[in-house]
Formats: C-alpha cells, structure tokens, sequence
C-alpha cells in the first residue's frame, strides 16, 4: 500500500461499511427495489473504470432487436445532463457513451436516460417496451433486474484490492455473490487466479471475451461513422484517448496490428479543447506520427476541435464473447427463470 492509499484507508472503511450495510438493506428488504413490466438485464461491473460495459451493452441490445424485442437501454448517462421525456437529454448536452450508443443504435433500440433508471423505464414500457438493458446496473439496487451480468477486466479484475477512494473497487468483494453472470472481459483465455476469487463467493457461470476491431475509420468531424481509414496498417498513430482505462486501449491497437509512435490519455469523458488538440499535435510531431488515433467514444467529446496538421482516425469495435451462444442462452435462461419473460426469444 503506498503512503497516499494509507492516508486514505480510513475512507475506505467507511466507504465499504456504507456499502455492505446499503447492500444488506436492500436484500432485506429494509430498502425496496422497484420492478418494471418487463424483462431487465443488468450489465455492471466492481471496478471504476472501464471494463467494456458498453460494448457489452451493445451486443445485447444488437441481439435482443435482432430477434424482435422492443427492447430498450436505461442508462445514467454520466457527465451529461437529460432534460425531459422518456429518452433524456439533448444531443450536444448527452453522455459521450449515450451519443455512441445512439450512434450505433439508430431507432433500433430506445434510450432511456436519467438518475432515475425506473422513471424512464416506466415511461418506455408505457410504449410497449418489455426488455431493458441496465447500463452500469451492478449497484443500481433501487431497480430489480432478471439478469444480473458482472464484468471483470482481466488485467485488473479486483482494481488493486482497495475500496475507493484508497482504490477502485466500488464494493468488497462479497458483492460477488450477487452476480448471476461473470464475463472477464480482455482476454479470451482462462484465468485461473481470477476464477477462483469468482468462486469463493459465487457459482455463477463464468464466460470471457475480448474486443475485436471492426474497423479503422477516419474522422474529420463532418459526419459518423466516417470512411475506412485505408492506411491503418501502414501508418504511424499517435494514440490518445480519455477513459477509464487507456493502456487497455493502446495495447488492444498494438494486438490489432496498429503501429502507436507514441500515447497520451486525459481524464475519463474529457471534453478536449483546441488547447488539448494543440498538445496531441505537438506530442505527434515529437514522436514522428503521421497521424491521430482515438477510441470511438473519444470522437463524442471533440466538440469543435480542429486539427491543423494530422488526420484522425478512430477504433470501431465490438464485443467478441467466447461461447456466444451458450452466454446468450445463459442469459436468457436467467430471466425466464424468474418466471416473467414476456415473449419467446430464440
């Protein structure tokens, strides 16, 4: 533990009491969760920071409106501000990852967005909506849910074994147990250090997957998703990107074959400036970049940025779970299991 961490202890044993005993009201029933007509699948994770929530997010929802649902996805939508309706907010006031989800979703699937999850559900089951996919669900209790799927990043599944603020685990390790559904995400090979913390607190089934590139495309910032960026495998990128975790994404570019000169990360959802566009064209320049390279989601938060002198291109990606169909069925096994599942889904 270094010296920071020990100052901060105390905090997070206060920190970890509030949540064990918030977790225990709710499985008690002192606090009550609210229940919507229709079938919830929940996607959270113990860690701040990223473990592929979205992308996983994603694939449900592609595969619930694949096979017909009315499906909807009800997320807090961080760092934006909803204004009014059952969908939320305004395009330039929303989350970076509502605008990707709603970029990549089109009017396929509703989006839900505020601090209260059951508010907006409620409006969008009043419209015929019957499945709902929580967006970072995991310690949302207020809203009960049929599937209950825990990601675990395996590069840092357990977020250095500290509760925050001293580390990045929203809760102790007993939260396990409620967890219906493990997915270690970031690898697609067993692991057997992390399978068996999972085990001492659950034996729910436990799957992996990994983050595929779709494609490399470039971004001028005139229109989404842009065009393939033809020279990917030739070009020298300098890497930058603000989310929760930015050397997974520089070693993900690298595994996918992209050449990366040199990186540079900024906070999770930043919202860059022509200053910070000033820098990362500097730090191109010093590492003889030919070009930019971002996530998706960074496109979101660029705002009126111009680039004077490198093109940028962005990772598309998707979820690439091992055992795909037998996660589906687990999933769906789960919420037909709680007796409630409104349609047949294949």
């Amino acid at each position: 533990m270094t010296a920071a961490q020990s100052l901060l202890w105390p905090f997070s044993l206060a920190y970890g009491a509030a949540a064990r005993l918030r977790a225990v009201a709710y499985r008690r029933g002192i606090l009550r969760q609210r229940r919507l007509p229709g079938i919830v699948i929940s996607v959270g994770n113990l860690t701040t920071g990223g473990t592929g929530k979205t992308p996983m997010v994603l694939w449900i929802a592609h595969r619930l409106a694949a096979q017909g649902a009315k499906c909807a996805i009800l997320t807090r939508g961080y760092r934006g501000s909803a204004r009014g309706g059952a969908n939320g907010a305004t395009a330039e006031r929303e989350s970076d990852e509502v605008r990707l989800l709603r970029a990549r979703l089109g009017d396929a699937v509703a989006i839900g967005v505020g601090a209260s999850r059951y508010a907006r559900g409620a409006g969008l089951a009043a419209r015929g909506v019957n499945y709902f996919v929580l967006d970072d669900g995991f310690q949302h209790l207020a809203l009960a849910r049929d599937a209950n799927i825990l990601l675990l990043d395996a590069t840092n599944p357990f977020g250095g074994g500290h509760l925050l603020p001293a580390g990045r685990m929203r809760e102790p390790l007993a939260a396990l147990a409620r967890s219906g559904i493990v997915v270690i995400t970031r690898t697609e090979q067993a692991a057997p250090s992390i399978e068996m913390v999972v085990r001492r607190y659950t034996d729910a089934p436990i799957f992996y997957a990994c983050a595929r590139l779709d494609s490399v495309r470039s971004f001028s910032g005139r229109g989404y998703p842009g065009d393939e960026d033809a020279g990917a495998g030739t070009r020298k990128y300098l890497a930058f990107c603000g989310i929760g975790n930015p050397n997974a994404f520089f070693a993900d570019a690298q595994l996918w074959g992209l050449h990366l000169a040199a990186t540079l990360h900024f906070p999770d959802h930043h919202r860059y400036t022509q200053r910070d566009a000033a820098r990362i064209e500097a730090a191109a320049r010093d590492a003889g970049a030919d070009a930019l390279l971002c996530t998706e989601k960074d496109i979101f938060n660029l705002g009126e940025v111009r680039w004077r002198e490198f093109d940028l291109s962005y990772c598309r990606i998707s979820l690439r779970p091992e055992r795909e169909e037998e996660l589906w069925r687990a999933i769906l096994a789960q919420a037909a299991a709680a007796g409630r599942t409104p349609g047949a889904l294949a």
